[in-house]
């Protein structure tokens, strides 16, 4: 894949995502389309009551008619044998990871966001039936790849690999399940979740064409540029939000192009801002419970969870925390990256 060709599918991403927001925002003040703040997040959320959420739509069609561009051009130039085994795997596994991302965005996140927008429940699915759209999707997923050839049972820990068996399928759909809830986590504060996912999604598109896979490097590219168009509209003060159809959308491309790659663990430390984010809110409802059990009062570790909140009540402003986090996605990201030169 021509360096030239995955740049300018990036900044088509950009230009479609950030143009885009020109019609679609005001689009979704008209209908109405605005986020219910809740009465225990930080005071200052306030100000942010009725912003539009479903912003995540520039992205979704940034990244995806950027890559179907890109690759209709590579495949014109390139010329592969459309009859190839491996050529039409790689192309299937793209297109899984495409559906996954956009079925799970549709299911899940947008009917979230309706549920919010216009019946003005902030709280959207209740917990059962977000596990159920999510093991139906993650599960066939999961099944899609076992059909297209993937039928490793084993775990790489980079330093072991354990082969779990049969037992592979539901722990994987339990960290797929994870992540992909861990990356809806982080979108609590403007240009949090865009700006860590620019560096995850470059970190895949490095990862992804050093194990062959161009295609999905190609569209992990495409989704980076199209999160910076995205950014545009939601760097602090946010003209939007991306709601969980954007935020679904992300945690489905990034665990996505991670299992379809089988990067296990590199997953985790690539998105280790999603992961501690998504743990700090485990570790303070574990916390809660466990000290309401025994001193009869629930006892909190963070003065808020997700973490970004609780630096947020430590008086650090948005924008530190996004740049701090980014940061240490940066970190986590070059290692990663160096850990497979």
């Amino acid at each position: 894949m021509p360096i030239w060709l995955m740049m300018c599918s990036a900044v088509t991403a950009a230009v479609i995502a950030a143009l885009f927001g020109l019609i679609l925002i005001p689009f979704l003040r008209r209908i109405h389309f605005g986020q219910t703040i809740l009465e225990e997040g930080p005071a200052w959320h306030k100000s942010k009551q009725g912003t539009p959420i479903m912003g995540g739509f520039l992205f979704i069609a940034g990244s995806i008619i950027a890559t179907v561009i890109g690759y209709a051009v590579w495949r014109v130039m390139h010329g592969d044998d459309v009859t190839d085994p491996e050529t039409g795997h790689r192309a299937l596994r793209l297109l899984a990871v495409l559906l996954f991302s956009v079925c799970y965005s549709g299911a899940c996140g947008f009917t979230d966001d309706y549920i919010k927008a216009v019946k003005k429940q902030n709280l959207g699915l209740n917990p059962r039936q977000k596990i159920l759209f999510q093991i139906v999707f993650c599960g066939a997923f999961l099944a899609i790849m076992y059909a297209l050839g993937d039928r490793e049972t084993t775990i790489d820990l980079m330093f072991v690999k354990l082969n779990f068996g049969i037992l592979y399928y539901p722990v994987i759909m339990l960290f797929m399940i994870y992540m992909i809830n861990a990356v809806n986590l982080t979108d609590g504060i403007d240009g949090l979740c865009g700006s860590v996912t620019v560096v995850s999604m470059l970190a895949l598109t490095v990862l992804c064409a050093s194990f062959g896979q161009k295609e999905l490097s190609l569209f992990s590219i495409s989704l980076a540029g199209a999160c910076i168009g995205f950014l545009v509209w939601n760097l602090h003060p946010a003209k939007c939000f991306m709601g969980d159809t954007g935020s679904m959308f992300l945690g489905g491309a990034f665990t996505g192009i991670g299992i379809a790659c089988r990067m296990h663990l590199l997953l985790v430390l690539v998105g280790i801002v999603y992961v501690l984010d998504a743990l700090s809110v485990v570790i303070q409802t574990l916390y809660f419970k466990y000290t309401r059990k025994k001193y009869g009062e629930g006892r909190r570790i963070f003065k808020m969870s997700p973490i970004h909140h609780h630096f947020e009540l430590c008086k650090w402003s948005e924008y530190k925390i996004v740049t701090v986090f980014s940061l240490v996605g940066v970190l986590a990201a070059v290692i990663a990256v160096v850990s497979q030169l």
